[in-house]
């Protein structure tokens, strides 16, 4: 009874960081948390400015302010700073780099100043050597052999293991009540990436690895790093050793007898100068892979749901385009030609992204737009702030009302309108409409939609706006 409650419990609300406060509270927040007393970084050498920002709470630093806020707060944080800042998170200094120029500088690294140690200061105790957390040479060497896994014939073959599994999945999906989306996705997702990343099928032994997959997941964001009971980084790692445990034990026999699933591509991979991963790089990199593939396509498919439920004119669009392919089987070639859900996720993937951050470390003193950034120093890539850069092409928001189709659906972006309560949602067999309780019960997808929302009232100044979800939406 115990476990069912709190999985109810964290469905609806995945912390307590989120619970609902009044929006003049929320908004109030917002802004002492963009606007702090400004301290330098660190002292610049002549010809560089200093790096302002500001500390936050003692250790804890604007942790729990960025948890609760998201992407508004990078936004906010860069309106105020400009592209290049600092704060305080979990007892680190931290430079926020925000905008086109900051995010290029960064990412192209022409000076090689900025590694993936910030990734590994995050995640690395669960997802260690996954192939996001590796640098430089031998990042491009494990990438390389990973291409092999990735060609166009093992991507088809993936699709043609997806397919069946949500065809078989989504009709079970209830349509005479309301449903939590967030949990329903989550669980597909998990399933498809065990069958196609490990050709298994749903049961006791899956739902044990699909269980230690999530403790990681949730392990990589906890605020108490010690093995302490009842803790999440307890549960992630008792969750990395059983996953750890399966791998070694299901390697020999996908060495010996390759299927065609992911796990069976990695074991096979081979460059053609003859570079492979040994035992203990598959392993490694099927637990990260793992990660990012369903937690990624979760949130997604969760924002596009969400946003498709918001506006049926969008959701019938895309339905008759579904309904076109008929009951034939899908491949690769019939997907591509569903333009309206392709221009849905794209726009769902720009206001709710998946992966709002990107972390790095310099691995020496370096220049960042005319700023001083010591060595050592964590450098946040907020990406998700330029998705929102009126400077970088037609932003439409969320709370844009209009039925029809945005002249921004030229560049691949559509305009969404904000949520109402009770509106429907795609959710059966043929894409039906079923109902979907929009606001209050998607607490917990809003644990991650989080990123693209705004305290206040709504843009028909009816209701209040949740701080944890879209903008646009209202809360029942």
């Amino acid at each position: 009874m115990v476990p069912q409650m709190v999985r109810a419990a964290r469905e609806r609300l995945s912390t307590v960081l989120l619970a609902p406060l009044p929006a003049s509270v929320d908004a109030a927040v917002l802004r002492g948390a963009a606007r702090g007393r400004a301290v330098d970084l660190a002292t610049a050498p002549p010809g560089l400015a200093a790096v302002p920002g500001d500390q936050g709470l003692p250790v804890l630093g604007r942790t729990l302010e960025y948890i609760r806020y998201g992407s508004d707060f990078t936004r906010a944080r860069h309106a105020h700073y400009g592209p290049v800042s600092w704060a305080g998170f979990l007892g680190e200094r931290v430079v926020m780099a925000a905008g086109p120029d900051a995010t290029r500088a960064v990412l192209t690294n022409a000076d090689k100043a900025y590694s993936q140690d910030g990734w590994r200061y995050l995640i690395d105790r669960f997802f260690g050597r996954g192939l996001m957390l590796l640098d430089f040479d031998e990042h491009r060497a494990h990438r390389r052999v990973m291409q092999q896994a990735f060609t166009a014939d093992r991507l088809a073959g993936y699709v043609d293991q997806t397919i069946p599994c949500a065809r078989d999945t989504v009709p079970t999906w209830p349509t005479d009540r309301p449903v939590r989306i967030y949990p329903e996705l989550k669980r597909l997702t998990l399933d498809v990436a065990t069958r196609v990343f490990m050709d298994e099928r749903t049961g006791p032994e899956i739902e044990r690895i699909n269980r230690a997959f999530v403790d990681c997941v949730r392990a990589a964001s906890a605020l108490v790093k010690w093995d302490v009971p009842g803790t999440r980084w307890r549960a992630g790692l008792r969750g990395r050793a059983v996953l750890e445990t399966y791998f070694a034990e299901n390697l020999p026999g996908k060495r010996a007898q390759p299927g065609h699933d992911l796990f069976s591509a990695l074991c096979q991979a081979r460059t053609p100068d003859g570079e492979a991963f040994s035992d203990t790089d598959v392993i490694n990199h099927m637990i990260f892979l793992m990660m990012a593939a369903h937690d990624t396509s979760t949130i997604t498919s969760a924002a596009a749901a969400y946003y498709l439920a918001a506006n049926p004119q969008w959701q019938e669009r895309a339905r008759e385009e579904s309904l076109a392919l008929g009951d034939a089987p899908l491949d690769m070639a019939a997907l591509r030609t569903l333009r309206t859900l392709d221009l849905v996720v794209k726009e769902s993937l720009r206001l709710v992204a998946p992966v709002p951050v990107v972390m790095r470390r310099t691995v020496t003193d370096t220049a960042l737009l005319g700023h001083h950034i010591p060595r050592g120093t964590l450098v946040l890539v907020a990406g998700a702030v330029n998705h929102f850069d009126p400077a970088a092409g037609p932003t439409p928001t969320p709370s844009t009302r209009t039925g029809s189709p945005s002249p921004a659906t030229r560049t691949g972006r559509i305009a969404m309108p904000g949520s109402r309560s009770g509106v429907a949602c795609t959710s059966a067999s043929g894409w039906r409409s079923g109902p979907w309780r929009s606001p209050r019960s998607c607490t917990r997808c809003c644990g991650r939609i989080g990123g693209a929302s705004s305290p206040g009232t709504d843009p028909a100044g009816t209701t209040p706006r949740c701080p944890s979800r879209p903008t646009g939406s209202r809360c029942a």
